[in-house]
């Protein structure tokens, strides 16, 4: 098998992992904020009301952090993945562009050898 084969199999066995990583990031990413609304109603009832107190205390909270930990994580995967699958496409690009430049060279031989 080709490297040309290869990077055609690897974009279509590593697309449903992309997408995976990528809906994960998406998620935790508007999950964020229900994480935060839920540590402000904590510390509202813990006894703290005002609004910049509960969110100090929501963002300063060890569940947040560790969630943020999560959110870094996942981040990281989509980004290596989608590098992984750009890279890739790079690789059928730049064989397409040796094939057109192959065409172009055994075209104009042609044209000047008869």
């Amino acid at each position: 098998m080709n490297d040309i084969e290869r990077a055609l199999n690897y974009l279509r066995d590593t697309a449903k992992q992309y997408a995976i990583a990528k809906g994960q990031c998406d998620y935790l990413k508007e999950f964020r904020k229900s994480k935060k609304a839920l540590l402000m109603v904590q510390a509202e009832s813990e006894g703290i009301r005002a609004g910049n107190k509960q969110e100090t205390y929501a963002y300063s909270n060890d569940e947040y952090t560790s969630f943020l930990d999560g959110l870094r994580v996942a981040i990281e995967e989509e980004c290596r993945l989608r590098h992984l699958l750009k890279a890739a496409e790079l690789k059928i690009d730049v064989w397409r562009t040796q094939q057109s430049t192959k065409r172009t060279e055994m075209n104009n031989y042609n044209k000047n050898v008869t």
